[in-house]
């Protein structure tokens, strides 16, 4: 328990010293938004004391849930300032897109810096060069990809599907507040064979769906796929090899470039660039476990230009 008692005591003490650097931020932002940000500031307080007390939890224990919780308080804080700026992503593929709603898996702050998942930028620019008709987005979830592709692709219909219905309704929201809503079609559960309806188009199968890549990704169940360009998040943690077993998969029709996420330097935006550099840090977490390697895939006559 000492030991615990003097790690909430450093977290306490680094709390106060954010504070500092906050107020300046906090009193400029009207009285509303100071005392929304107290209340995240108590809620976490107690949420750590809470921790402290329990002596059932390992010093691993404790120490892991006590840094995730004053990361998650530390970044929800730079949300707060960020959003009564302006609700709109700073930079990235998706810059000036209105983001009007919470992140579905979190990590909100990194999509509002525009350095979310960018390892995808240059993919993503190059497929909307190419004048698609379709994106078939699986996953889509409250519509960051969704609505971000369709104003990246002003002339592509988005078809999205989503098994939440929250999801489904956010990403709606989404999409009328970007004026992209007569583009992006919601639809629930998306089927195998629903890949057949797009057969003899330019699409591109946008998928993040948790593990059920691995079910639906089966050219051999769904020959139409074989034509597809594909970008595709894959799930080891959930599903042990998968990412090699879509490679295996596609390898004999596609042109195949793994993607890995890594950490590079940003440009943030001003407020945040006066922060500490571990605050910069902090501000492109993505709220990964374990790495989730993306798959870019062509198909070969395609990228051969045949």
């Amino acid at each position: 328990m000492v030991d615990a008692v003097f790690g909430i005591e450093r977290m306490r003490k680094a709390r106060d010293q954010s504070r500092a650097f906050f107020v300046s931020l906090e009193r400029s932002s009207g009285a509303a938004i100071w005392e929304a940000r107290m209340g995240l500031n108590t809620d976490t307080a107690a949420k750590l004391r809470k921790l402290a007390a329990d002596e059932s939890l390992s010093d691993t224990a404790l120490l892991n849930r006590s840094l995730m919780l004053s990361v998650k308080w530390i970044t929800q804080l730079w949300v707060n300032t960020l959003v009564n700026e302006s609700v709109a992503i700073r930079a990235g593929v998706f810059e000036g897109m209105k983001y009007v709603v919470n992140a579905a898996e979190g990590a909100l702050l990194p999509r509002l810096v525009g350095t979310y998942e960018r390892e995808l930028a240059p993919h993503l620019r190059a497929f909307a060069e190419e004048g698609l008709d379709h994106v078939v987005d699986i996953g889509c979830a409250e519509g960051y990809y969704a609505v971000g592709l369709a104003r990246l692709m002003p002339t592509t219909t988005i078809n999205a599907f989503d098994i939440d219905e929250t999801a489904r309704r956010r990403c709606g929201i989404l999409a009328r507040a970007n004026d992209v809503a007569d583009r992006v079609l919601i639809g629930e559960a998306f089927h195998g064979e629903d890949f057949e309806r797009f057969r003899g188009s330019k699409v591109l199968v946008f998928i993040d769906a948790e593990g059920f890549e691995d079910d639906i990704l089966r050219p051999d169940l769904y020959p139409a796929l074989t034509g597809f360009n594909l970008i595709v998040e894959t799930h080891p943690l959930m599903r042990p090899g998968v990412t090699e077993r879509l490679i295996e998969r596609f390898s004999p029709t596609h042109d195949i470039v793994q993607i890995d996420q890594g950490i590079e330097k940003a440009d943030m935006p001003d407020v945040l660039a006066k922060s500490s550099h571990l605050e910069m840090v902090l501000a492109t977490w993505e709220w990964r476990a374990r790495p989730t390697p993306w798959l870019a895939m062509r198909p070969k006559s395609r990228a051969s230009g045949a």
